[in-house]
């Protein structure tokens, strides 16, 4: 599998389980070139796991071989994440997939005048 199936896949994955597509979820932290990652919150860095176990599990399982395969598991995998997001949210009145950065953002030096 090549770098372009892959972020296809994961692409999937995670659109499956926040509702947004990478580039969306981004947009919505106000992110240009940072890795998403490393601006989850705890909650959505899990749920990114979950939907990713979950997968790889069901790939797995249904032996999935090609894209067209994978992308199947990958949907599946990103749906028990998605079941459980949604569960926490009814249960805490409060959204996963946010807005809010983990790391504050980057502080501009200060030149002196």
């Amino acid at each position: 599998m090549d770098s372009a199936e892959f972020a296809f896949l994961t692409n999937i994955i995670h659109q499956e389980w926040t509702g947004l597509t990478v580039k969306k979820h981004k947009d919505l932290k106000g992110l240009k070139t940072q890795n998403l990652r490393d601006h989850m919150s705890e909650a959505e860095l899990i749920f990114t796991a979950l939907a990713e176990l979950s997968t790889r599990q069901i790939a797995e399982t249904d032996e999935a071989k090609g894209l067209q395969e994978n992308a199947k598991a990958s949907k599946k995998g990103g749906a028990v994440a998605k079941n459980a997001r949604k569960e926490l949210e009814s249960k805490t009145g409060k959204n996963v997939v946010t807005g809010e950065n983990f790391l504050p953002p980057k502080k501009e030096n200060k030149k002196l005048d």
